[in-house]
């Protein structure tokens, strides 16, 4: 009985180091949710073949021996790799912030695609230099509002006036023109991780 097969697109949330050579990835699909993927390690590969790297957007053709518990790269192509993730350390802290809160949690399946658009649009925004905090507060909101959570109706009103002016342009406004200070920005992330903790089934830590 041939290998179940699967074509889907994904983005890449976490790198293991190789064994038994392979590299061991944790993918998340938005037609599949969460993917265990293992891609082959070679020392030079083929002129054919390309490597995964964490925060690649990529389409795949995928192969499982175990019933969908964990699929083997047959062919990939990437549709975006986002080098310039690494140019700074407050860049890569909050595009892995995102990645490890989607590995982390069972996104629900109604959830998928915007959870796959969130990534793509958080993953090119950090690349093209938006403000790390800012992109990861919005994100952040972003995915519980997106996993059915009534943000605007319970957590905005337990805010102070002051904090409730200051989300409300954070969430609304393009990147490009947010002025809050980080100290506000981390202020108000970290007052809304206490509510999502104590009020919801998100795993942060």
């Amino acid at each position: 009985m041939p290998a179940p097969t699967l074509q889907t697109d994904v983005f890449v949330l976490a790198k293991r180091p190789p064994a038994d050579s392979f590299q061991t990835f944790t993918a998340f699909s938005a037609d599949q949710g969460p993917l265990l993927i293992l891609q082959r390690v070679a020392k030079k590969f083929a002129a054919t073949a390309v490597a995964l790297d964490l925060f690649d957007e990529a389409s795949l053709l995928l192969e499982s021996s175990n019933q969908g518990r964990t699929w083997f790269v047959k062919e990939t192509t990437i549709v975006t790799r986002h080098a310039d993730l690494g140019r700074s350390y407050e860049t890569l802290v909050a595009a892995s912030a995102l990645a490890s809160l989607v590995a982390r949690n069972p996104v629900h399946e109604e959830s998928r695609v915007a959870v796959a658009t969130l990534l793509r649009t958080a993953f090119g925004a950090l690349a093209a230099g938006a403000r790390p905090d800012i992109v990861y507060f919005k994100s952040l909101y972003c995915f519980a509002r997106d996993e059915g959570y009534p943000l605007k109706q319970q957590w905005f009103p337990l805010l102070a006036d002051a904090d409730r002016a200051t989300v409300a342009p954070l969430l609304n406004r393009p990147l490009a023109d947010q002025t809050a200070p980080p100290a506000t920005v981390l202020h108000l992330q970290r007052g809304l991780e206490d509510y999502l903790r104590h009020h919801t089934d998100i795993l942060l830590d």
